[in-house]
């Protein structure tokens, strides 16, 4: 079917079409289009501006003044595609013409421009007045099109009731080579044409959306690709950042509701337990590991009214303690009997991200309960190990997988530390009570439900859901975490141990940096390591003159070896490595094998290595905030003083202004805040960490909005748990479970 629109005919769209269906699109567009993600008309819908420029007054030639942003409608004539004289740079020359006069308008590197402008076309052309009142032109305008007939009414034309034009607002987007805003300009004026928008039924119901003054979905679509004011736009991006907000709530809250619905293993004397583990110890925990402690073991605990598997959310900063948080609550665990058996323990599995620090954290639990012994083994893709040893006294031993696994399966084994080996179907527990993950901001509850089915138990029988404790080093802002995290309580170690010593930290300028490898090399020679972190892992291309211009590790880490170290072993890691490849360079840097460390950010999550107490960071101010202050975080494991050297690339002040909050401040919490306020929340440890869109992330600054939704999406899963009477808003929550691997 066809409808007549706007001067030429346009076959009818739906949501579910794919863009290519109604749009001619060349090879290098398909692949721009898949880069960003987009591949059906709503897509494109949901593709929104990350800005808008102002195009200017509407005028005329005569009234030009230099500097001045216009907009003048007349025809453009004479356009040539040239080569600059001096720089040999493509531009392209014409001439604007109105009824009052005419004015000079050059494009630098767009040659093409001549082509898409047939001469004397009559356009809407917007930009900026250069020159002087003598001899002024425009520099790079956009031009926009209008059809013979039209009225310049602004991008789009009226439909249907809505006034959908752009005023002197123009929308700026996320681009690949291939499509640029001015493409989304134009599609989004043919899918609007088409009334597609107004197909879409809307996921937020209407009682909320009128609670909290949020328009309808077919205007705000409008709203936000065409607004004809700055408050169109301002009203869309809040309704459609609460919708992503309240679309994530609704999977949380819907899992939270399934998780209290599961059977668990109750601890009744988890309190007793922990605190006989807490005794043994040589060190005092500090105030917040015992409120992270007592937090856990409340939910462990049936007689405090959670009959409900724990889902808990343990965030600290590097080196605050978190692994003896876990070592605690997982002695009250193992400690238990399961109900209604006389003999027989309950059990623990421990997963980490990598082999290397699985087998850390192996070692940690071994010292950790060496005065009140418990069985304890490793698993990983490459080895397997067992504590204590019969034959060996005081040490672990290699044993078979298929020993392993058979212990395991019969309860002998009580603590299991590994990889993601933990949850292949071959590993069976007996009774597995606790399942605590390190570092997985990915680890989604299907993962979860696996550890699960972990338990051996008669046909027809439900396994109880062990207990759940996710942990992270990565200071989240609270809005983040609860919106990412919103289904876990969450818990919070803001404080560091006594004994370690301050971070200091300093921004380096260009000259100074030979003062920065002085100084790294002076702790060399006393016999420490030292991290050096650039942005990228290989070299821009020389041939792109836009390429990032940052330092690449494979580069500076030959350079530093032959003319700033040549007298240290300096060693490479970067996330191109396989795991092999970065298990291997890691334990090289933790037996002292390696002196000089070069890697990526990849080291966020690394091992511990106290001997390590000099960084750089090459680039800092391409990084965030939280993300520098957990970089640092390596090097303050033990009470040698460490030293961390910023080095930007950009003498911008506005960069200086945020690393200089680095150099006052070392708490992690504060720091983030700091970045979502200072840097824009699609900043933020960057957007594809986390799964939220850039208009979703905008929603953390306002914890009101975030409350709201919450509350909203709890509310509405009492009532409606699956969801049967919202069928649009369980649709866009599957989604968005999908993008956040909550499901």
């Amino acid at each position: 079917m066809y409808n007549f629109l706007g001067g030429y005919i346009i076959q009818l769209m739906q949501r579910e079409d794919p863009i290519a269906k109604h749009f001619r699109i060349t090879s290098v567009q398909l692949s721009a289009l898949r880069k960003l993600g987009l591949a059906t008309i709503g897509d494109l819908l949901y593709h929104f501006p990350q800005r808008y420029e102002h195009l200017g007054q509407e005028t005329e030639t005569e009234r030009l003044s230099p500097g001045a942003k216009v907009t003048l409608y007349g025809s453009l004539r004479n356009l040539k595609a040239k080569k600059l004289w001096k720089s040999k740079r493509p531009a392209t020359e014409g001439w604007f013409e109105d009824a009052t006069g005419s004015v000079k308008c050059i494009w630098f590197n767009q040659p093409y421009i001549s082509n898409y402008v047939k001469d004397g076309s009559y356009v809407k052309l917007s930009g900026t007045v250069g020159g002087t009142e003598k001899s002024s032109y425009i520099a790079n305008p956009k031009v926009e099109i209008i059809p013979a007939g039209s009225m310049p009414v602004g991008l789009f034309e009226k439909t249907e009731g809505i006034k959908i034009q752009t005023s002197d607002l123009f929308p700026v987007y996320s681009e690949s080579h291939g499509i640029t805003s001015r493409w989304f300009y134009h599609a989004l004026k043919r899918v609007f044409e088409n009334g597609v928008h107004k197909k879409i039924i809307d996921p937020i119901p209407p009682e909320i959306r009128k609670r909290y003054s949020l328009p309808e979905i077919g205007s705000a679509f409008v709203w936000i690709h065409a607004p004809e004011e700055k408050s169109h736009a301002e009203a869309a991006r809040k309704r459609f950042s609460f919708e992503e907000i309240f679309a994530i709530q609704i999977a949380r809250a819907k899992e939270r509701a399934l998780n209290d619905k599961e059977p668990s293993f109750p601890i009744p004397e988890a309190e007793a337990l922990a605190e006989k583990f807490l005794s043994s110890l040589q060190i005092s925990p500090t105030f917040a590991q015992r409120r992270a402690i007592s937090d856990i073991l409340k939910d462990l605990d049936p007689s405090e009214g959670k009959p409900h598997p724990m889902a808990r959310l343990l965030e600290g900063d590097v080196g605050s303690g978190k692994t003896l948080v876990a070592a605690a609550s997982a002695y009250a665990v193992v400690n238990s009997r399961p109900p209604g058996r006389k003999s027989g323990t309950l059990q623990v599995a421990y997963m980490a991200p990598t082999e290397i620090l699985a087998t850390q954290h192996f070692l940690s639990f071994i010292e950790y309960f060496r005065e009140l012994p418990i069985n304890i083994a490793l698993i990983t893709g490459s080895a397997c190990k067992k504590f204590p040893s019969k034959s060996v006294r005081g040490k672990a031993t290699d044993i078979s997988r298929a020993q392993l696994l058979k212990w395991v399966a019969n309860g002998e084994i009580a603590m299991v530390v590994g990889t993601h080996a933990l949850i292949q179907k071959k590993v069976r527990f007996q009774h597995l009570a606790f399942a605590i993950v390190d570092e997985q901001h990915r680890f989604g509850t299907a993962q979860r439900r696996a550890f699960a089915k972990k338990g051996d138990l008669p046909a027809g029988r439900q396994a109880p859901t062990p207990h759940f404790l996710s942990m992270t080093a990565t200071p989240i802002p609270r809005t983040l975490a609860l919106t990412i995290y919103g289904d876990l309580d969450i818990s919070v170690l803001d404080e560091l141990p006594p004994g370690r010593a301050r971070v200091a930290t300093r921004i380096i300028k260009k000259e100074e940096r030979k003062e920065a490898y002085d100084a790294v090399r002076s702790e060399l020679l006393k016999g420490r390591q030292a991290y050096v972190i650039c942005p990228r892992i290989e070299e821009p291309d020389p041939k792109k003159w836009n390429a990032l211009q940052a330092k690449s590790a494979k580069a500076e880490a030959k350079r530093l070896q032959v003319e700033v170290f040549p007298e240290f072993k300096v060693g490479l890691l970067h996330g191109a490595m396989s795991t092999k490849e970065k298990d291997d360079a890691m334990l090289q840097f933790a037996n002292g094998q390696i002196h000089v460390l070069v890697a990526t950010s990849v080291v966020e999550v690394g091992i511990n290595v106290p001997n390590a107490t000099a960084m750089l960071i090459e680039g800092a101010e391409r990084f965030g905030l939280a993300q520098l202050h957990q970089l640092r975080g390596r090097i303050q494991r033990s009470a040698h003083s460490p030293y961390c050297f910023l080095l930007p690339e950009t003498s911008g002040e506005a960069a200086r202004k945020r690393l200089r909050a680095l150099e006052k401040s070392d708490d992690g919490f504060k720091l983030a805040e700091a970045d979502l306020e200072a840097r824009g929340a699609g900043d933020l440890f960057g957007r594809r960490q986390w799964g939220v869109s850039d208009v979703g992330m905008e929603a953390l600054k306002n914890p009101r909005l975030i409350a709201a939704a919450r509350a909203e999406a709890i509310e509405l899963i009492k009532k409606d748990p699956e969801l049967q009477h919202h069928p649009e808003l369980a649709s866009r929550a599957h989604t968005i479970s999908k993008e956040l691997h909550i499901e």
